[in-house]
């Protein structure tokens, strides 16, 4: 008979230590997530490690060993909510691979307004053309800014070389896709009424979806 698992056995310390991970890497995540909302409320210039801390409900010392630096802590936030969304658009995309490029396109648009209004409300503000930011934050965003429109733009150019799409100056047309949701994802969460602001977003999505399938006269 094989001895039981005590306390000093391999197995034993393996499960400790695979809880002490989960349990830093859960206590990261609030930290990430405390030091999102307070960039998208704050700014940049605005957080500090205090408020992260004291947000996260954690000693400053503690969070210190988490993240060396505010900056650190910034990138690691920006990174989380690059992430985060493209991980959800690139979803999409697989769950509509047959589709046409048409539809792909409405669901990105459907699924980036939804972020925006619902599971990361704060993009639009940390990812919007501000200038406070220090130079190596600002050249991040840029990065994340293009990662993000490239998801679009494969889809809109492929549509427009199969003949499904019709848009003459993609660049301008994208603008005007990410402005659109980015105000509207604040318009549509200050609607009351469920059934009103469906019916508005799908009123919005109609009309963007006719910036790609009609040229400029």
């Amino acid at each position: 008979m094989s001895p039981h698992p005590g306390l000093g056995s391999p197995a034993a310390t393996e499960q400790s230590q695979s809880r002490l991970s989960r349990r830093r890497e859960r206590r990261k995540s609030e930290i990430v997530n405390a030091a999102i909302a307070l960039l998208a409320t704050n700014g940049y210039q605005g957080m500090s490690l205090d408020d992260v801390a004291e947000r996260a409900d954690i000693a400053k010392p503690t969070l210190y060993h988490y993240f060396a630096s505010k900056d650190e802590l910034v990138s690691a936030a920006l990174e989380a909510l690059t992430t985060g969304v493209l991980t959800c658009l690139t979803s999409v995309l697989d769950a509509t691979s047959t589709a046409s490029h048409h539809e792909r396109l409405r669901a990105l648009m459907t699924e980036q307004l939804r972020l925006l209004t619902d599971q990361f409300p704060e993009v639009g503000t940390i990812f919007s053309w501000q200038t406070s930011w220090p130079a190596m934050h600002d050249e991040a965003r840029k990065s994340m800014r293009r990662r993000h429109d490239a998801v679009f733009r494969d889809v809109v150019s492929a549509g427009v070389n199969a003949g499904e799409l019709d848009c003459e100056n993609i660049d301008a047309a994208l603008q005007c896709l990410h402005g659109t949701i980015n105000h509207a994802s604040i318009w549509l969460s200050h609607m009351r009424d469920p059934h009103q602001a469906e019916r508005s977003k799908t009123d919005l999505l109609n009309a963007l979806m006719r910036v790609f399938t009609s040229s400029a006269a």
